[in-house]
């Protein structure tokens, strides 16, 4: 079974694992940041921990501080960006929307400013999606045999 298409492919939790709290990696190693704002411990993270948490490079994050104008880390005198924890709470609902939910900066944006964004499932209703799902997808294999 290939879990390279998040979309397509049905994830147990055994396919998860924890590293460093900070990150759920899935088989294929597609790591998805799992940060709570009360484990973010410091003030301030420079770009390059922020980059760091979410596996991306800086060049992206500056992409998105221009792209999406809810982001707005603070700077010092030497320009250096520096993002509070609540920053980084909003880039990860960005990560979510473009990474995992294949949102396009468009559609992220629109979801963003509708504030009907709900990335984080609780434990109940992803046990009851991924039943659901389950047995929509025993449905459909009937109906391909």
């Amino acid at each position: 079974m290939s879990y390279h298409y998040l979309k397509l492919t049905i994830f147990h939790e055994q396919n998860f694992e924890l590293k460093n709290n900070n990150y759920i990696r899935y088989k294929s190693n597609i790591v998805l940041p799992n940060i709570k704002e009360n484990e973010l411990t410091k003030l301030y993270y420079s770009i390059g921990e922020v980059a760091t948490m979410f596996n991306v490079n800086t060049s992206l994050i500056r992409f998105w501080e221009k792209e999406f104008t809810s982001v707005k880390p603070k700077k010092n005198n030497k320009g250096n960006r520096l993002f509070p924890p609540k920053e980084i709470l909003k880039i990860q609902t960005i990560y979510q929307l473009v990474k995992e939910n294949g949102y396009t900066l468009e559609g992220a944006k629109k979801a963003l400013k509708s504030k009907s964004v709900d990335v984080n499932i609780g434990n109940s209703d992803a046990t009851d999606l991924i039943s659901r799902l389950e047995s929509i997808k025993v449905k459909l294999l009937r109906l391909k045999s």
